[in-house]
């Protein structure tokens, strides 16, 4: 079993891979080699196995097709440009978000192999004028960029694997929360970021008003289920290969509340309302009520309570601020 992970170096691509270094085997079979594959070459996992780190440029085809070879089994396509960026740069946003998963399609098509394709996309395909709860099948409307280039690629997606050229299967995230490291240009990035730093005795802003609604993930379990996602039969979709993934619905406050039950008031202390139009602008095209049946029948699961993502954070990455 030879795995690609495109958008490797990122925080996600890295948390899989340490997580498929840990279970060894992929679909049934022993893992015998991982590329991790990114814009800078990534930071290489300990396995059992061969790992490979090397750079990569899904916009660029010529890259892409060094990349992926005929002995791949399995590629996750997380490689994207984050919703603000997409939305403050239109071109780049084409660039790689639409045009880059479509030269990993093309290539996977040219090669005739029908390699597993696992896309990580978002609830920004929905938005605007929609019903509630918004059903995996519910028509696309999306309020931004970013989820009309995921909306693309997922239409493009079910295409390339009905005619079968690739075996795909796209994944649409919740925000996941709570993430390490430093705030990025994603519109959600202070989803973190107003858990992550109180937590480590730093200051925080929020912008947008308490009673937001958001529909959140933790890391941990968002890696569990693109896992599932990738070793589910194909036949299991059905004639729709994208699903959104389950996750929480809780307003802003009611996630603080969930952090000042695990770690006491002193916290929340340090995040202060700032309201920021131009995030509110997107936030309240974002939805939050989801009917997550087909992705409940595969095995994908939620966090039990946010008070659950509050306690992984500490215990996996509360060192990495």
């Amino acid at each position: 079993m030879n795995i690609l992970i495109l958008g490797g170096g990122g925080f996600i691509g890295q948390k899989l891979a340490v997580a498929l270094a840990q279970k060894v085997r992929l679909r049934g079979k022993p893992i015998e080699r991982m590329v991790l594959a990114d814009i800078n070459a990534p930071r290489s996992v300990d396995a059992p196995f061969l790992v490979e780190t090397c750079r990569c440029n899904i916009a660029d085809r010529a890259s892409i097709d060094e990349m992926i070879g005929a002995d791949v089994d399995v590629i996750f396509l997380l490689a994207a440009i984050v919703s603000a960026h997409a939305e403050d740069d239109f071109d780049k946003g084409m660039e790689v978000n639409l045009f880059g998963a479509l030269n990993v399609l093309e290539r996977c098509r040219t090669l005739k192999t029908k390699p597993t394709l696992v896309f990580s996309s978002s609830l920004g395909v929905f938005g605007g004028e929609v019903p509630d709860p918004i059903e995996d099948w519910t028509l696309f409307n999306p309020q931004s960029s970013y989820g009309t280039q995921k909306a693309m690629v997922e239409l493009l997606l079910n295409d390339y694997s009905r005619r079968g050229m690739v075996d795909g299967r796209g994944l649409r995230l919740p925000t996941i929360s709570v993430r390490p490291g430093l705030p990025n240009r994603a519109a959600s990035s202070y989803l973190s970021s107003i858990f992550r730093e109180p937590l480590n005795g730093v200051e925080a802003t929020c912008p947008v008003e308490p009673d937001t609604m958001q529909y959140f993930l933790s890391p941990r379990r968002c890696i569990k289920n693109l896992i599932i996602g990738a070793e589910a039969k194909a036949e299991r979709f059905g004639q729709n290969r994208c699903l959104t993934m389950p996750g929480l619905t809780l307003s802003i406050h009611q996630a603080i509340a969930a952090m000042t039950a695990v770690v006491g008031p002193e916290p929340a202390k340090l995040i202060s309302w700032e309201p920021q139009a131009d995030i509110q602008k997107m936030v309240a095209g974002w939805r939050f009520n989801f009917n997550t049946a087909k992705a409940d029948a595969l095995g994908l699961k939620r966090d039990a309570s946010f008070e659950d993502n509050i306690r992984y954070f500490i215990e996996d990455d509360m060192t990495a601020v």
